[in-house]
């Protein structure tokens, strides 16, 4: 199929699923309980970083991790002392990595003036590799458990970073259709990329904008080289796209 066929057809999906009915059966639905600034944004970051697995349980459990921080998640962050425990647990991510994220959250926003001034300071011209890998280094510069740094992805060691993205794509971009917040302006949306996963890549290989069998850093630089030549201003729109098609119709 043609590029510009392709870009016809996943335009049309881009409007059937980029749309405020998205977030009934999205974990974006949770950020989307609050109106300040940091709230959305520790809400959603603490939200991505346990998105995988099974979708209403992810939705289940961060509203538990909300509820745990009494629905005011900046006011938490900034107020939580060493020592106090969280019980919680998400698949693989539990308590002991809780406990760090709390303290790690708290570190960024008393030493590095919060996510958004963090994940922009590093921010290249024509993607956020750079940005991803650097927040991770400073996310882990205070002491901590080992097990806990396999919950964020580094790109520069060949990881599509999934769930990163995805809360980049929530943060920056700028959505006329009320999903994605864009409360990020010091980012451009035409450096975001895709949030590649199964779903994503399968129907990415399907129409052709994707070769790479895995869904690694390498798949998602093709990716996004497709998805940029369709709409070099705001490529991750397809996003909607891919998922939807991918989730709910199975067109992989």
């Amino acid at each position: 199929m043609p590029l510009n066929e392709i870009k016809d057809f996943l335009e049309e999906k881009v409007i059937q699923y980029n749309n405020p009915k998205f977030i009934e059966s999205d974990p974006i639905q949770i950020p989307h309980r609050y109106s300040s600034k940091e709230d959305i944004e520790i809400s959603a970051f603490l939200t991505a970083t346990i998105a995988w697995g099974n979708r209403k349980m992810i939705i289940k459990n961060a509203q538990k991790l909300m509820d745990l921080m009494g629905n005011s998640p900046f006011d938490f962050i900034m107020e939580w002392k060493p020592g106090k425990y969280e019980d919680f647990v998400h698949r693989t991510f539990n308590s002991t990595d809780l406990h760090f994220f709390m303290a790690s959250l708290q570190h960024i926003y008393q030493k590095h003036q919060g996510l958004e001034t963090l994940f922009t300071k590093y921010a290249e011209a024509d993607n956020l590799q750079s940005s991803i890998h650097h927040f991770k280094r400073h996310f882990f510069e205070l002491e901590h458990p080992l097990r806990t740094t396999k919950h964020i992805s580094d790109p520069y060691k060949g990881s599509s970073a999934k769930r990163i993205n995805m809360f980049l794509r929530w943060k920056v971009r700028q959505d006329n259709s009320g999903v994605d917040f864009g409360i990020w302006t010091k980012i451009s949306p035409a450096v975001l990329s895709c949030p590649l996963d199964v779903h994503s890549g399968k129907v990415a290989r399907k129409l052709g904008l994707l070769s790479r069998s895995q869904n690694d850093a390498k798949a998602l630089k093709e990716l996004d080289g497709s998805l940029r030549k369709m709409d070099p201003g705001d490529p991750v729109k397809y996003d909607f796209a891919l998922f939807g098609l991918g989730v709910f119709e199975k067109f992989s």
